[in-house]
């Protein structure tokens, strides 16, 4: 256990933002779940709407530091190219 006050503060931050961090990339997954749903259902209009909903999501993971860049935009590139190939 901490001794100093400074090391039990940084304990209890630790604590809220990994609580905050698991909430986050919770979130995003549920969108990104959404998209391979569409995908799988065969619903190109839905599929496209869930992946434009998606990508703000993405996107605000990597401004907060949960995702990095590359991997978010990694992510939606794959995930266009799958919408794309859902037919009509």
């Amino acid at each position: 256990m901490a001794n100093h006050k400074s090391a039990k503060k940084r304990i209890r931050r630790n604590a809220n933002r990994a609580e905050t961090n698991k909430s986050r990339i919770s979130r995003i997954r549920t969108f990104l779940k959404r998209v391979e749903t569409a995908i799988a259902s065969g619903d190109k209009g839905a599929a496209q709407t869930a992946l434009k909903e998606a990508q703000p999501e993405l996107m605000r993971g990597v401004s907060k530091g949960v995702l990095h860049k590359n991997t978010a935009s990694r992510k939606m590139s794959r995930l266009s190219a799958k919408v794309k190939t859902v037919e009509a």
